[in-house]
């Protein structure tokens, strides 16, 4: 990302939209799905991988952002950092026991590991992950990106 200026390409993009159930187009296509980084700036690489996104980044834009954007109608939240700030009470659970208690937030939001191939381990440690949660996630992304019937607000914003 850091490179090319695109959110998600590499790796982790395709398993990440393999999980959603879209193609590369539909990812990109802004009328469909918004990526919301936790940091908008790369922090750079420490020992283990990428350094954590700098806390004034989310603090200052997140909220405002999100606000901006009220028609949101599935959230997946991507990896510990984005789990910390969006899920409450987030931070005393580990990631497999996060990731476990996905219902307890769906429809709208879904945690998730991030789709890093540095993960690997850790999703041949959770086969459940592939068995549950990415058949349901990709039948709730497919429901939300059929044709519909404009509503009052859609005329209206037109």
């Amino acid at each position: 990302m850091h490179a090319s200026g695109v959110p998600f390409d590499d790796a982790s993009g395709e398993r990440l939209r393999q999980w959603m159930g879209v193609s590369r187009e539909q990812f990109y296509d802004p009328q469909l799905l918004a990526i919301l980084p936790m940091g908008f700036c790369y922090p750079g690489t420490g020992p283990s991988g990428d350094l954590a996104p700098r806390r004034e980044c989310a603090t200052q834009w997140r909220e405002r952002l999100l606000r901006a954007m009220p028609r949101i109608e599935l959230t997946l939240v991507i990896g510990q950092y984005a789990m910390a700030w969006h899920l409450p009470g987030g931070d005393t659970k580990n990631l497999t026991e996060t990731v476990r208690a996905w219902r307890e937030r769906w429809p709208a939001v879904l945690p998730l590991p991030h789709p890093s191939p540095r993960n690997n381990i850790w999703l041949k440690a959770n086969p459940w992950f592939e068995v549950d949660v990415v058949p349901a996630v990709q039948a709730r992304i497919r429901s939300l990106l059929l044709p519909r019937e404009p509503t009052a607000a859609d005329k209206t914003s037109a």
